[in-house]
Parts: structure tokens; C-alpha cells; sequence
């Protein structure tokens, strides 16, 4: 009988992993086994559910290397912004559901505290780690949960001043904390400013080995086949600038640049590190988004956000369509206004492709600012432009205008200053599920005095608005449009301003007025049709402002008909609010008006299809339809829940 061992097959490193506890027994040689394993099959998984692929494949070894040291779920592991948490999802427990991701019931596309003790903090803006590390930590000195924090942040992310605010505080407090720069000189567009700089004349021209920005706290942290070269780099960096100096002055202990592919230099650093350190450490890591997967590592974005994909090929599966986006809309109109007026400037906030200012930027090089991930200073900074004189456009989604919301207050609109805010991705956005939704940016403008508020139904509609901003100088304006492409309509050949403050009428009716504001317009047209079938023909009006409203239109539609129902894409508070303010001030309802506004409803929706969301929202025809009926008192068999 002979002995066939060596010629079985060998149970996949992975396989043995179920939860980063199983990787304390593995052998380094092991680990690296693991990670190669780990890299495939988060491309694997994500070819089939798409999503955020660069920065997984980029982190795969660090994500390996920080559960073989620490302690999860004891000590806590926290990404920034979470588009780089997919490995870690695998390693810990979800892998059985890693092609869920980002579908209707299935796994999140960034971590989230409802879904794994894993996952200690929920992240999906950009560069809030380090204060919810810190957070932590703090909390743990107090008789809360104990163990260690960890933040690992990008180098894009690190460029918020959210970011260095909590290091200056820490370095303060001086408590044992871990932060992780991942430095890949690529968040999802290339950085910008001088941070970046500064961190790449960190590694320039030196070995990854020669570790040659070590702080001198952090130098007798590291094996002693480090020491040597660490001390070597700081003789050669005497004099100069570069070096970990920045993070020095904050208060943190620094190591690096290490190589973040290498686990041969990231186990000894982070086992010595976690053994030694006692007050706040920056580890500094250089990696490559979209490492490991040539289609990724090729793709301008590094396979950023991607479809479904190909694997063998990294050839998308995308659905195609007629009809342009709405954001390659707002981006040739942006740029049409722009040729025949040179005052107008466009600033993003590092999201130059998914705003559409790539293509503008590469019209007007010099009329174009991205300013990285920093929402607030875009805000300023196109307050400061507008009161120099110049048409800033400041083009942001409408989850990260969030971020900047006291600078439109106080710098914008106290000020009344003529800054148009483009808003992209209003409403619900499908598989970035609830961090993402633009559910409430029309509720926090519109209570704003001087503001003017609008939504585009249809792409037509966006040029108009686009020429309507463009020639509004009297103070703040904005327009809202959502993700994904437009419903086909007739384009204009150049956008003609709108008169501000007025709506328009679709089809006259009986009976029933439905006044839609943005793009729920096509569902109400839908529902109109099925109503129409019913005997109800109702009047369908399409508002265009939030604010101010169209205060003649409405009042005609609450006089001549017994019900007004009013749709948006928003929270509770915004326009269908309004809506009701004017009504009852007018003294409307004590002439009998049946007045209803359907919005989103008051929960967080996760992630689904878009047409999932709004169904699950009730904002959809068949919902808008049951609306109606129900207002009339017509029974309906079959009412939909």
C-alpha cells in the first residue's frame, strides 16, 4: 500500500479560517498563503455583486496582517471610509454571504455595527476613524468596552481636517491608540494638495526597508533588524523637511514608510508595535489600489467602483441605456453656460468623475478646482470666489453637502452669496444603501432664508436649471438631480433659464391635483394613466421649486380640486412641509382641502435596487395610485401594503 499524501489536494488556506481567531495558529508562511487566497476570492465575489474592488485588493495583506496581531472584536478594527472593508468581511464570518453584498437583504457595502460585532463603527463618510477610534479608547479608560483601537485610514481620507482635529486631540490626551495611514496615492481620484506631497517625499528615493522616516520614540519599538536601518535613514534626513515630523508635532510616535504588500515587514512591525507602544502610533503603510488584478490595476480609477465584472477579462457587465446620465447632463450643460461666461468656475470635493467635472476639468483646466475630501472648504472657498466676483458652481452629492452644511448657513447664505450648488445623487441610490442617500438636502436648504431650491424631473429640466443657476445672481441657488440615467426625453439644444419660484402644469384633471417635485414626476405620470383607467383623470403639476414656491399655482390647484397630494424624493420637512405651511397660513384646509404629502418615509433604507427602494419607500405609481384612492375613499382589492 502506498502512502499518496503529497499527492492530495490541500484544503485551501481559507477554508481553515472562519473567524481572525483561527488566524493566531497559522504560521506566517501560512498567512501569506491566506492573503493570496483572500485576494481571489474578493475578486471573485465582487465580480459577481460589484462594488468597491481597488481598494479591497489593495489592503488584502494589511487586512491579514491587523487580524493575525490584534484582537477582534475585543480590540477594535475601524476602516475609513469602509469601501476597503470587503477582505475583512470575509475573515470575519460573512464569507458564506460575501455575494450579497450590496444587493436587497444581503451584507453591506461598508461596515456596519447592525451587522457584526466585527464591525465596531459603522463608516461610509471619509476620515471620521481616528475621532471614533479615539472615541474608544477614551471610553475604555472609563470602565467601558476594553481592548485596543485601530483606525485605518487612506491618504485621501486623511486629508479632511476631521482627520487631523482628532489627531491633534489625541496626541493631547496621549493614550495608547493605533492609526493606520494607508497611503496609496490613490483615494477615488488621485490626490490633491499639499498633503499628498508631503507624503510622498516620505518614501521617495529610499528602500521601503530603510524605514526612513522613523520617529524617535518609535525606534526602539521595531525588531532589531529594523533599528539599524532606522537610524541610518534619520542621520541621512538630518536637515531636512520630510520625515514624520507632521504626525511628530501632533503627538504621534511614527513608523514607516513600511511596504503594505510585504507581510515579511508588517507582522514584525505591528507584533512590536502592539507589544511596546503606549501612547499614540502612526503606522505609515504604502499599498497599491487594485493590487494583484490586472484589469484594476490598469483602470484609470484602479477598479474603484465597478460593475459586475468578467473575471477573467475585468470586462464590465453593464446594462446599456438610450438615455445620458443625468450627471453627463449636468456636466455638458455646466459646460456649455461656461463657454459663453468665464466667471463661472466649478469646485469638487475628490469626486471629479462620479460630479462629471472630469470632462470639464479637461475643458477649462484652469476654471476647475478639486480640493479633496473636504466638503467644508469647498463650501468656503466657493463663498470666497463668488464674493471675488466669479459663478462658482459647487458640485457635490448630496449625502457629503451634509458635511458642510454650517458653512452654507453662516459663509453662503448669511452672506447671500451667489454660489450654486449642484446636487448630485438626490434621493435614493441603490447599493451604497442608507449612508448615501440624498434623503434631506432639501429639507436643510429650504428653511434657509435667500435660498433658492430646485429639483430637476426630467434631464430637459437639468439644462434649464443648470442656464437658471448660471444667471442667478441675487443669491445661493441649487438644483437636485438624482444617480443614473435620464428617462429619454427631447434635449434642448441649450438650457433657457426658468422663471424663479415658477412650476408648470402637465395635464389638467378633476377632482385630484398631484404636484410632484423632481423625478418621482414619471412615476406620477404612470400613476395618472392607471387612475385615468379608473375615471379619475387627475391634475398633474410639476413644482420645479422648493423654495420659493409657486404660491399662485398651488393655491389655483387647492381651490379646484377636493384633493392635493404632493410627491418628493425627501424627508420629512422639505418641500411637501412647505407645501402645507402655505396651505394652512392661507387658511385652506377650513375650506375643506384634503391635502397629503407623500415622502420618504421616517426610517434609514438599506441598500437595494433603486426601483427596490422607492417601492419599499412607497414612492412608487402603484403606491402613488393607492394614495390617491385611498384620500377619495375608493376601495381597492388588493391594496398594496
Amino acid at each position: 500500500m502506498t502512502d499518496d499524501t503529497a499527492n492530495r489536494p490541500k484544503t485551501p488556506m481559507l477554508d481553515r479560517v472562519t473567524l481572525p481567531s483561527d488566524l493566531k495558529s497559522l504560521s506566517d508562511r501560512e498567512l501569506r498563503q491566506l492573503a493570496d487566497e483572500l485576494r481571489a476570492e474578493t475578486i471573485s465575489a465582487v465580480s459577481v455583486t460589484g462594488g468597491h474592488l481597488g481598494a479591497g485588493l489593495g489592503v488584502v495583506e494589511l487586512t491579514v496582517a491587523l487580524h493575525a496581531v490584534f484582537d477582534a472584536p475585543r480590540d477594535k478594527i475601524i476602516w475609513d471610509v469602509g469601501h476597503q472593508c470587503y477582505p475583512h468581511k470575509i475573515l470575519t464570518g460573512r464569507r458564506d454571504r460575501i455575494r450579497t453584498l450590496r444587493a436587497e437583504g444581503g451584507l453591506s457595502g461598508f461596515t456596519k455595527r447592525s451587522e457584526s460585532p466585527y464591525d465596531p463603527f459603522g463608516a461610509a463618510h471619509s476620515s471620521t476613524s481616528i475621532s471614533a477610534a479615539l472615541g474608544f479608547v477614551v471610553a475604555a479608560d472609563l470602565g467601558g468596552d476594553p481592548g485596543d483601537a485601530v483606525a485605518v485610514i487612506g491618504d485621501g481620507s486623511m486629508s479632511a481636517g476631521m482627520a487631523f482635529e482628532a489627531m491633534n486631540n489625541a496626541g493631547h490626551l496621549n493614550k495608547r491608540l493605533f492609526v493606520v495611514l494607508n497611503d496609496n496615492e490613490m483615494s477615488i481620484a488621485p490626490p490633491v494638495g499639499a498633503l499628498s506631497s508631503y507624503l510622498s517625499r516620505l518614501y521617495a528615493g529610499a528602500p521601503f526597508q530603510d524605514l526612513k522616516a522613523v520617529a524617535k520614540g518609535a525606534v526602539s519599538f521595531l525588531p532589531e533588524p529594523f533599528q539599524e536601518g532606522a537610524r541610518r535613514a534619520k542621520e541621512m534626513l538630518k536637515g531636512l523637511t520630510v520625515g514624520g515630523t507632521l504626525f511628530e508635532a501632533l503627538g504621534f510616535s511614527y513608523v514607516g514608510p513600511i511596504d503594505g504588500h510585504d507581510l515579511d515587514q508588517m507582522l514584525p512591525v505591528l507584533r512590536t508595535v502592539h507589544a511596546r507602544a503606549t501612547g499614540p502610533m502612526l503606522i505609515h503603510v504604502i499599498t497599491k489600489k487594485g493590487k494583484g488584478y490586472a484589469p484594476a490595476e490598469a483602470a484609470r480609477d484602479r477598479g474603484h467602483a465597478t460593475a459586475r465584472f468578467d473575471v477573467l477579462t475585468g470586462e464590465q457587465k453593464k446594462t446599456p441605456s438610450n438615455a445620458p446620465s443625468y450627471t453627463k447632463v449636468f456636466a455638458q450643460a455646466l459646460m456649455d453656460e461656461a463657454t459663453r461666461d468665464e466667471k463661472i468656475v466649478a469646485v469638487t470635493a475628490a469626486m471629479p468623475d462620479g460630479t462629471g467635472l472630469n470632462l470639464f476639468a479637461e475643458r477649462f483646466p484652469r476654471r476647475c478646482f478639486d480640493v479633496g475630501i473636504a466638503e467644508q472648504h469647498a463650501v468656503t472657498f466657493s463663498a470666497g470666489m463668488a464674493a471675488g466676483g466669479l459663478k462658482p458652481f459647487c458640485a457635490l452629492y448630496s449625502t457629503f453637502l451634509q458635511r458642510g452644511y454650517d458653512q452654507v448657513v453662516h459663509d453662503v447664505a448669511i452672506q447671500r452669496l451667489p454660489v450654486r450648488f449642484a446636487i448630485d445623487r438626490a434621493g435614493l441610490v441603490g447599493a451604497d444603501g442608507a449612508t448615501h442617500a440624498g434623503a434631506f438636502d432639501v429639507a436643510f436648504l429650504a428653511n434657509l432664508p435667500g435660498i433658492v431650491v430646485m429639483a430637476a424631473a426630467d434631464e430637459a429640466e437639468l439644462v434649464h436649471m443648470v442656464a437658471t443657476a448660471a444667471a442667478h445672481d441675487e443669491g445661493p441657488i441649487a438644483f437636485r438631480f438624482p444617480r443614473g440615467e435620464g428617462v429619454g426625453v427631447e434635449m434642448p439644444e441649450r438650457g433657457i433659464p426658468l422663471e424663479i419660484g415658477k412650476g408648470r402644469i402637465m395635464q389638467q384633471g378633476a377632482r385630484v391635483a398631484i404636484l410632484s417635485f423632481g423625478t418621482r414626476l414619471g412615476e406620477v405620470m404612470k400613476a395618472a394613466e392607471a387612475l385615468a383607467a379608473r375615471g379619475i383623470t387627475p391634475t398633474v403639476a410639476d413644482a420645479r421649486f422648493a423654495k420659493p414656491l409657486d404660491r399662485d399655482m398651488i393655491l389655483d390647484l387647492a381651490a379646484k380640486h377636493e384633493v392635493l397630494l404632493t410627491v418628493e424624493e425627501g424627508a420629512i420637512g422639505g418641500f411637501g412641509s412647505h407645501v402645507a405651511q402655505l396651505l394652512a397660513e392661507e387658511g385652506v384646509f377650513d375650506a375643506g382641502l384634503k391635502f397629503r404629502s407623500m415622502v420618504l418615509p421616517d426610517v434609514f433604507i438599506d441598500q437595494a435596487s433603486p426601483e427596490a427602494m422607492y417601492r419599499i419607500a412607497g414612492l412608487d405609481a402603484g403606491h402613488i395610485e393607492a394614495k390617491v384612492l385611498e384620500v377619495l375613499g375608493v376601495a381597492v382589492v388588493g391594496k398594496r401594503a
